[in-house]
């Protein structure tokens, strides 16, 4: 039997060596850390603005309902008045 992981071809793992480490950015850590804040504010804004959005759509729905109601009362109404039904 032949061992698979005996023949496939792996590039050796050099351990790296203290000298060979780059050196980190001392800011890096807080520029990351603004960005997800910046990212947390962004998608808790949209969530509200989508949520006022819908309240926005459905109280012109219910304001054109109203008014197409009051039209419609206040045409009858003519009409009754005009043609004495």
């Amino acid at each position: 039997m032949v061992d698979q992981a005996a023949t496939t071809a792996e590039a050796p793992v050099a351990p790296l060596e203290p000298d060979s480490v780059p050196p980190l950015d001392a800011h890096a850590v807080e520029r990351a850390y603004r960005l997800h804040r910046a990212r947390r504010r962004r998608r808790v804004e949209r969530r509200r603005e989508k949520r006022l959005a819908g309240v926005r759509f459905w109280l012109v729905v219910l304001v054109l309902v109203a008014a197409s109601l009051t039209l419609g009362i206040l045409i009858v109404q003519e009409v009754q008045r005009l043609f004495g039904v």
